[in-house]
């Protein structure tokens, strides 16, 4: 296995059906719980842990989890509101290493709470044409609302795994 990629990279189906989107609503509508239950617990010294040399830490993991869904929200929204806008890109690196990420990772948990419930509600209410809909990274280029649905869920199982390696060492 790769601990870079535990679950394996985001596989985006070709054609996203709403039975997809539904599937991966699902995983994001349950995602804080499981999340609280590995991590809430733990002492100082397991936040510290890191799933790989080099790699960021449990208590990062779980501050990085929710900057990205916090931003991976607002390009979906955007990307629901505007014709296909170009959005920011964000600094995972330097946003890791900020003062905030030192805050118990309750903080983070329950900002996660609020922007999860708020994507599966949006994502509840998607279109067979809002799904289609895009916005461009500057970066990545068009994405497409399905496959961001996809990556929300995706990315947050991908970082669980993370934190579960880190965990077990």
């Amino acid at each position: 296995m790769d601990v870079r990629f535990p679950i394996g990279e985001l596989q985006v189906p070709k054609k996203v059906t709403l039975g997809n989107i539904q599937e991966w609503l699902k995983e994001i509508e349950t995602y804080t719980i499981r999340l609280r239950e590995t991590v809430d617990s733990l002492s100082d010294e397991e936040l510290s842990r890191t799933y790989r040399d080099g790699s960021w830490t449990v208590r990062q993991l779980v501050h990085h989890i929710a900057d990205s869904q916090l931003n991976m929200y607002q390009r979906l929204k955007l990307a629901l509101t505007d014709e296909n806008p170009t959005v920011l890109a964000f600094d995972q690196e330097k946003w890791a290493i900020q003062p905030d990420t030192e805050l118990p990772v309750e903080s983070s948990i329950k900002m996660l709470e609020g922007i999860n419930e708020r994507i599966v509600s949006l994502g509840y209410s998607l279109t067979e044409d809002q799904v289609d809909r895009a916005f461009t990274h500057p970066k990545n280029g068009e994405i497409q609302v399905a496959a961001k649905v996809a990556k929300l869920a995706w990315h947050e199982e991908h970082h669980l795994a993370h934190i579960k390696i880190a965990l077990s060492k």
